[in-house]
C-alpha cells in the first residue's frame, strides 16, 4: 500500500487563505476518490471551526494530545482524536491548548520531528495528508515542514505579501538543509485575487516573473469571494455552500492541477527507476 503524500499549507502572514485552501483542496481531493486527512496545526483552530466544530476548546482529544503522546512515548490508539466530516475527509482538530504545546516543545528531544513521528504511523491509511499551519515560523511550523513532502504557499497579490515570501523561502531552505532534504515547494497559490484592480494584476504578474523561474506558481488563481468567507459559519466547504460559484470552480481546478502535478512526478520517478 502506498503512503500518503503530505502537503503543508504555510505562510507566516495571516489572512492569506491557508485554512480555506486546506479545507477546499482536501475536500476536492476526497471528491476525486482520495482518502484525505486534514491536520489543524493552528492554536486558533480555524480549520476545526471551518469544518463545523464551533467550540474547539470543548473537544476531548486534539492534535495536542496526539503530539504529547509522542513526546511521552505512549502508544496512540488507531483513530485517536480523528473526527470524520460528512464531506468525506478526516480531521485531526486543534484548539488553544496547542499554544502551550508549542512552548513545551522547546525542552523536548527531537522536537522538530514530533509531528513527523505521528504521521509516519497514519500515512498508510491515507492518499493525502494536508497540514494547515499557523501564521508564524515557530516550532509548530518547523514540525509541519519537517513532516511534509511538499509545501503550498498561498499568498495575496499584494506587495507586502511578496516581501514576506522571502522570509518563508529562507525557512524552507533551512529546513531542507538541516531536517528534511526531500522537502519541495509544490507551488505558490495566488488567493483573494481581485481581477478588477490594477494592483492585483501587477503583483500577480510580478510574482510570476520574479519567482516563476525557480518556483511553480499555480495556473489557478483563487478569486476574492464573500461566499468563501461565509463557509466557516456553515461548517461546510465552498462546494456545498456555493457549488456553482467562481471560487468553487477555481478550487476544483486547483485540485485537478495538484493531482496532475503529482501524477506527472510519479510517472517521471517510475521511468527513472526502470
Amino acid at each position: 500500500m502506498s503512503k500518503a503524500e503530505i502537503i503543508c499549507i504555510s505562510n507566516q502572514k495571516g489572512g492569506v487563505g491557508k485554512t480555506t485552501t486546506a479545507e477546499n483542496l482536501g475536500i476536492g481531493l476526497a471528491q476525486m476518490g482520495k482518502r484525505v486527512l486534514l491536520v489543524d496545526l493552528d492554536p486558533q483552530g480555524s480549520l476545526t471551526i471551518a469544518l463545523g466544530h464551533q467550540r474547539p476548546d470543548d473537544l476531548d482529544v486534539t492534535v495536542t494530545d496526539v503530539m504529547r503522546s509522542v513526546t511521552e512515548g505512549k502508544d496512540i490508539p488507531e483513530g485517536y482524536g480523528i473526527i470524520h466530516h460528512p464531506e468525506g475527509v478526516d480531521l485531526l482538530p486543534a484548539n488553544i491548548e496547542l499554544a502551550g504545546m508549542e512552548a513545551g516543545l522547546v525542552n523536548v528531544m527531537s522536537r522538530e520531528t514530533v509531528l513527523k513521528e505521528y504521521l509516519s504511523n497514519v500515512r498508510k491509511e491515507y492518499d493525502n495528508i494536508l497540514i494547515d499551519c499557523m501564521p508564524s515560523l515557530g516550532m509548530l511550523t518547523i514540525n509541519a515542514l519537517t513532516a511534509a513532502d511538499s509545501i503550498i504557499i498561498p499568498m495575496q497579490p499584494q506587495y507586502l505579501s511578496a516581501k514576506g515570501l522571502e522570509q518563508l523561502l529562507g525557512t524552507v531552505n533551512k529546513v531542507k538543509r538541516q531536517l528534511n532534504p526531500k522537502l519541495r515547494i509544490e507551488g505558490i497559490l495566488l488567493t483573494m485575487v481581485d481581477g478588477r484592480t490594477n494592483q492585483s494584476k501587477e503583483v500577480s504578474e510580478l510574482v510570476r516573473s520574479v519567482y516563476g523561474k525557480q518556483i511553480k506558481v499555480f495556473d489557478t488563481e483563487i478569486p476574492r469571494s464573500v461566499r468563501v468567507s461565509e463557509t466557516p459559519v456553515h461548517g461546510s466547504s465552498i462546494y456545498t455552500h456555493d457549488p456553482r460559484g467562481k471560487a468553487s470552480q477555481q478550487y476544483r481546478k486547483l485540485t485537478e492541477e495538484v493531482v496532475h502535478i503529482a501524477e506527472k512526478r510519479h510517472r517521471l520517478q517510475f521511468e527513472e527507476s526502470r
